[in-house]
């Protein structure tokens, strides 16, 4: 190991021990690499960081974020719960599939697992609670279910891997929906399991009548996946044209149809979707520059013959590479992972045989555990907050679910069927 690369890790290392946010702590590692290289630092950093973020399909994230915040205050996730839970709240704990269910369909249309906690979890984890159900599983359940909508199109992630790696958007958007509702399935697993033992009774069962009532309300917002991956798929528009079509759609539901958005709300929007797009670019633009740095520096050609000397048996390499991706999603944001790892890890993965399209699935999957997970896990200290609990307290109820989510991600990396099926039909 060189003496750059040793200056990064532990300078990194440190910066995150100290609480500094990952951005500036990636940035600043970056930064004193290039001095200890004897390179123009500052000016190094700053292009990397501009030319990292001067992609037009990056222009998607904005729009699809602006979408998110208008779906998530139009009072969609009401609508979807109402659904959900006709549909299957009639079984044996069938709130916590409600919970999963809902979660599923809200994280995909908002494309933010966060939303999706904070939406949904809102109003089922205290309804949870109301009918029995212990609070800290009912947080585990929703942190959990919340993490499926990053690989259900429309995903933000899924856009920056794309650019990252090369792969056609949409043949991600398709990739991710398989594997997306097998990770909800195993979730739903867990739920069963779960209310089995405890005796949980079920709920009350829902006419066919009111199924339809409530697939009616729901359909428009339902509607906008079809409309973004149908249009993609039929090769109508591209994937950045698909955000703004979703921002002009989710516009019309929440300020015209349903109503629960008025235009005098409007400035507050712009200004929270501008916030997160500017922290979702400065993280893209600093992991731009550390990824340029671990390329110049040849990590991921050593780092491909280190594992393939390892073994001739690409199973115990793509287990290698999920435990360091696990490993990873504890202390790392999804999008710096996976700008900086696509670059490591895509090479090994091109030698294995493996698609760009499955392996950008495999690390999707694994670093949305990793958003379960302390000490940085997003969603599990979202789900604390609105569930007024611990990390302490809920995480014995999340380790059945973690084991459910790892099963998941090692079928989604064994089986490329899962990945590759859907995105054939681009071809």
């Amino acid at each position: 190991m060189n003496d750059v690369i040793i200056i990064l890790l532990v300078s990194f290392a440190a910066l995150l021990i100290s609480n500094t946010s990952i951005a500036v702590a990636i940035a600043l590692s970056t930064w004193l690499c290039l001095i200890a290289s004897d390179l123009e630092a500052t000016y190094v950093v700053a292009n990397r960081m501009a030319s990292g973020i001067d992609s037009f399909a990056l222009l998607a994230i904005p729009f699809f974020i602006l979408s998110g915040i208008l779906m998530g205050k139009g009072g969609m996730a009401r609508r979807l719960i109402d659904f959900a839970g006709a549909c299957v709240g009639r079984f044996p704990g069938g709130l916590g599939y409600v919970n999963t269910l809902t979660c599923m369909l809200f994280g995909s249309i908002s494309g933010s697992a966060a939303a999706a906690v904070s939406s949904v979890g809102g109003f089922m984890i205290p309804e949870m609670k109301r009918k029995g159900y212990p609070n800290e599983f009912n947080v585990a359940v929703t942190t959990t279910a919340a993490t499926t909508g990053m690989m259900i199109p429309p995903s933000n992630i899924m856009i920056v891997y794309a650019v990252a790696s090369g792969a056609s958007i949409g043949a991600m958007f398709l990739a991710g929906i398989l594997p997306g509702i097998l990770t909800g399935l195993a979730i739903m697993v867990v739920c069963f399991i779960y209310t089995k033992r405890k005796g949980l009774a079920a709920g009350e069962r829902s006419s066919f009548a009111e199924i339809v009532k409530t697939f009616s309300r729901a359909i428009l917002s339902l509607l906008l996946i079809v409309i973004v991956i149908g249009g993609i798929l039929g090769g109508v528009f591209t994937a950045t044209e698909a955000a703004a079509i979703a921002v002009a759609y989710s516009f019309l539901l929440a300020v015209v149809v349903y109503r629960e958005v008025k235009l005098a709300d409007m400035p507050s929007i712009f200004i929270q979707t501008g916030i997160t797009t500017a922290v979702v670019m400065l993280l893209i633009g600093a992991s731009s520059g550390m990824s340029w740095l671990l390329t110049i520096e040849n990590i991921p050609r050593e780092v491909s013959a280190f594992m393939l000397g390892i073994s001739s048996q690409p199973i115990i390499i793509l287990l290698c590479i999920n435990l360091v991706l696990l490993a990873v999603g504890t202390f790392m944001d999804m999008t710096p992972a996976v700008l900086i790892f696509t670059p490591i890890f895509l090479p090994v993965a091109g030698e294995l045989g493996i698609s760009e399209i499955h392996f950008g699935i495999i690390m999707i999957a694994n670093l949305c555990i990793g958003l379960c997970t302390p000490p940085v896990g997003t969603c599990l200290f979202i789900g604390c907050g609105v569930g007024k609990t611990s990390i302490a307290k809920v995480t014995p109820a999340m380790i059945p679910f973690f084991i459910a989510m790892v099963c998941a991600l090692l079928l989604i990396t064994f089986v490329p069927f899962l990945s590759e099926f859907l995105p054939s039909f681009l071809k």
